[in-house]
């Protein structure tokens, strides 16, 4: 198991809003990603950083978008599509979303607008 599983959500979520923001980028925009993802509202995301969820329990909880096989590309030296185990396959999905946002794509390009 790796570590980053059992690792509170709230312990990267202010990594990603500070890459973002120092990008030019948005909290909002980060929740509006995270929600298209995940399925978790504003009130939902409160609790998981709240209560500290672990990533296991993060996505465990998550209702994924049925359009996350849209979501491909290198991230972090390892194309996503090809992560063989499903939680890091997930965690890929956020990291690379996070990724484009912050590289400056449109909201609609990184949300796999049809």
């Amino acid at each position: 198991m790796h570590r980053i599983f059992t690792m509170p959500f709230a312990d990267v979520y202010p990594l990603y809003v500070a890459k973002l923001e120092r990008k030019g980028r948005t909290a909002e925009e980060l929740h509006r990603v995270i929600a298209w993802l995940t399925g978790y509202d504003d009130a939902a995301l409160a609790r998981v950083l709240e209560e500290r969820t672990t990533f296991a329990d993060f996505f465990a909880g998550a209702e994924l978008n049925p359009h996350v096989d849209l979501i491909t590309g290198v991230i972090c030296g390892v194309r996503v599509e090809e992560v063989e185990d499903p939680l890091m396959r997930q965690i890929r999905y956020l990291d690379k979303l996070v990724d484009e946002l912050a590289r400056g794509k449109k909201m609609e390009k990184v949300l796999r607008a049809p």
